[in-house]
């Protein structure tokens, strides 16, 4: 009936093989701790507990900077968080004598949100940094905390 049972032998053992080398294989690679939470690594949780605090939250910083969240509540930015822009400041609220976060570049940081680009909703305000600044900093003409703020009256007309 079955005159060549050596071949589905051969393929019984190449597949019995090929089950133990991948239980091998994964008991290695995959951590221990895989699966204890469902689809996820239990050890992640800790090693995420552990890490350093970085971002100390926009009530940190409206704390000693009232005046600048003042101003930004009433301008389009109110949504966006400090340290999106600023970056992580943690470090800062503990000693604010000694560490000073860096200076931004607005004309690099701005148009991470605001090049113009066609995936970006039409409403949501675009530029097209190489002809609108000429390589100017935005915060020449702008206000961050609130873009709508001309700093130069003498630009109106001009296209922003």
């Amino acid at each position: 009936m079955f005159k060549d049972i050596e071949h589905l032998i051969r393929l019984a053992v190449v597949m019995l093989i090929a089950l133990i080398v991948f239980i091998v294989v994964r008991a290695h690679v995959v951590p221990r701790s895989f699966g204890q939470y469902g689809h996820y690594r239990g050890a992640a949780l800790g090693e995420i507990a552990s890490r350093p605090v970085a971002l100390a939250g926009h009530e940190a910083c409206e704390t000693c900077h009232s005046d600048v969240a003042d101003l930004k509540k009433q301008g389009k930015h109110v949504v966006v968080a400090c340290e999106a822009c600023h970056g992580a400041a943690a470090n800062h609220a503990d000693d604010p004598g000694s560490i000073k976060p860096a200076k931004l570049d607005t004309a690099i940081l701005c148009a991470r949100c605001h090049e113009a680009n066609s995936a970006k909703p039409r409403g949501f305000p675009q530029v097209v940094t190489a002809d609108h600044a000429n390589g100017v900093a935005c915060d020449t003409c702008h206000q961050p905390h609130r873009p709508k703020i001309d700093l130069q009256p003498e630009t109106k007309g001009t296209k922003k």
